[in-house]
């Protein structure tokens, strides 16, 4: 019984992150197709897979398709109850569903002034006001689980959740463009920087050379961290 997921580029698709995640972390039977995001083919690659249009998307076993990662999430999380997608305890679920929802929709300065790439750190990238009400929110959500679920990390609710997989795009963003948080929210970044199927992820990603460079800011950079 084995899952089709369908996505972007590695290095840049934060979403197509997000729907591979939850399969591989979880152990849930994968087999991995790259279409067309940044070769302008996205559209025919998708086109079989109709009504999506964006990465990912997911074929279930049986052939039904599935997109939006929120969809997709709640889906196996539904048909995979053993694997402990979503948090045990009633009040850290509901609070993971939450985070993860205010994910999809919110956040909007930080992700459009600060695009996921995993190539390397941005060194200088000046944090305006809008920028800085998005990281001061993630703190707040962030250290709001932790206080839930009481626990002192590495994940939000203790153990390794679909929050974990929601966000793993944005510790992304806040390693790769340097931006200041607290000790505790950059723990978590490298938490996350460090979990073995994100390294993997990465790994594959680098394997493609771009020129130009899709999200080159002009700034100096740095190695992205080991």
């Amino acid at each position: 019984m084995t899952y089709d997921l369908f996505i972007g580029d590695r290095t840049f698709s934060s979403w197509s992150l997000r729907g591979w995640l939850m399969l591989e972390n979880f152990d849930l039977p994968v087999s991995v197709h790259e279409v067309g995001l940044y070769s302008g083919t996205l559209a025919q690659d998708l086109a079989p897979l109709a009504p999506a249009r964006l990465v990912p998307v997911l074929r279930t076993p049986e052939g039904d398709i599935i997109g939006e990662t929120l969809a997709m999430a709640e889906t196996l999380a539904e048909r995979h109850p053993d694997a402990g997608l979503w948090p045990a305890d009633p009040a850290c679920r509901a609070r993971a569903r939450w985070l993860c929802a205010e994910m999809v929709s919110g956040f909007s300065a930080l992700r459009s002034s600060c695009p996921m790439q995993l190539q390397h750190v941005n060194i200088g990238f000046r944090v305006v006001p809008e920028v800085r009400a998005d990281l001061d929110r993630i703190e707040t959500l962030w250290s709001g689980a932790r206080a839930m679920a009481q626990t002192d990390g590495p994940w939000l609710f203790g153990r390794y959740s679909l929050a974990d997989v929601f966000f793993a795009p944005v510790a992304a963003r806040i390693v790769g463009y340097d931006l200041p948080v607290s000790d505790s929210a950059r723990a978590y970044c490298d938490a996350t920087l460090a979990d073995p199927a994100f390294r993997r992820w990465r790994a594959d990603g680098l394997k493609i050379r771009y020129d130009p460079f899709p999200y080159d800011m002009g700034l100096t950079v740095r190695a992205w961290p080991q």
